[in-house]
């Protein structure tokens, strides 16, 4: 199980934490302060359970949580509580944002209270709009209200629940890219969850990819999606090539491997067990490079190739390449690379480096 980084400064931790009735087995976690985490997973992985356990809405069966060394129970002098949004709890269309937003305030005298609302609704660029009626909005602007009823009591911790949900992708890009800037001006500790390895990579300044309510990888974005310990954690981190085959040898950290399409090449050790073994070979399609050449023109390790489809997506083409025998290889290339025309000689290669050989997905 990977390591926290080296300067982590773990702030809030899962230590062999059980929970059987909502699925989590063992988590150990550990997650920075005044930063972004992003639990992502599928529903079932563990990353809402660990949520409710953070929120005082469950307790585990066995383990402990712990803020800032100490117990989760006993927080240490400062400490503001805990903000909840879940996409199931949106407000009613009929109230108004400043009634929604407010239900968490009642406590506090009114000067508070108003001072308190005015922030939040200012954070989420919803200063102007107290009087709208929640229906009237698009469903970006009503997320973001739902999200200010969990900031404006100011809480030390912020939890998200699936926040991008239901979003078009350009609401989606500019509430992460909002969330991000809110934590460091408010220098909040904010965890979420989410289901997009995408959205992951654009939200998060921790990374913990979990998998049947257990830690499967955790590291900064860039380590997880460089270095993906399973070929699941590969998988949900970015577009993977995946091509299936047998392990025929191990040389310390690198592993051969006989795809089943015919080449036989060299990569990256990843969980792949030992010689015969069924394994996976998973390369990212900007790592692929691909020539208008024979292989012995492009050089050592290159493949022969055919174009089988190119696709002009404005900032990158997108081909679809066939190797030996009905292996398919996705590639990303700039525009204006010179390409291989279809049925002419091309080629394909990659760092052995960056392809990885995991065990066979079951």
């Amino acid at each position: 199980m990977d390591a926290p980084p080296p300067a982590f400064d773990p702030f809030l931790s899962f230590e062999d934490v059980h929970a059987p009735r909502l699925g989590l087995d063992g988590l150990d976690l550990a997650l920075p302060r005044a930063a972004c985490s992003v639990l992502l997973g599928p529903p079932d992985a563990g990353g809402a359970a660990a949520l409710r356990l953070l929120a005082g809405l469950a307790s585990p069966t066995q383990g402990r949580l712990r803020l800032a060394g100490g117990d989760l129970a006993a927080p240490p002098p400062g400490w503001r509580g805990v903000g909840l949004f879940r996409a199931a709890d949106a407000p009613p269309p009929g109230r108004s944002v400043q009634q929604a937003a407010s239900d968490l305030l009642r406590h506090l005298d009114p000067p508070a209270r108003a001072a308190h609302l005015a922030r939040a609704l200012t954070c989420l660029g919803l200063d102007g709009q107290e009087a709208t009626r929640i229906g009237t909005l698009p469903p970006d602007r009503q997320r973001r209200v739902a999200l200010a009823r969990a900031l404006a009591p100011e809480p030390s911790l912020l939890l998200l629940e699936e926040p991008l949900d239901g979003l078009d992708q350009p609401a989606r890009q500019r509430l992460a890219l909002e969330l991000r800037a809110l934590v460091r001006r408010l220098g909040l500790t904010l965890v979420a969850t989410l289901r997009d390895g995408a959205d992951a990579l654009l939200l998060a300044d921790h990374l913990a990819v979990l998998q049947d309510g257990r830690l499967a990888q955790q590291g900064t974005p860039q380590q997880v999606y460089e270095e993906p310990a399973s070929a699941h954690v590969a998988g949900l981190v970015g577009e993977n090539n995946r091509l299936p085959g047998t392990v025929l040898a191990l040389d310390g950290e690198e592993c051969q491997v006989r795809l089943d399409c015919g080449p036989e090449l060299w990569a990256r050790r990843g969980d792949a067990a030992g010689p015969g073994s069924r394994c996976i070979l998973a390369v990212r399609p900007e790592r692929v490079a691909v020539a208008a050449l024979s292989a012995e023109e492009m050089g050592e390790g290159a493949l022969p190739a055919a174009l089988r489809d190119s696709v002009f997506l404005g900032d990158h083409l997108r081909l679809l390449l066939e190797v030996g025998r009905g292996g398919l290889l996705v590639a990303k290339r700039p525009p204006g690379s010179r390409l291989p025309r279809p049925g002419g000689p091309a080629s394909v290669a990659w760092d052995p480096y960056a392809a990885f050989a995991f065990r066979a997905l079951r």
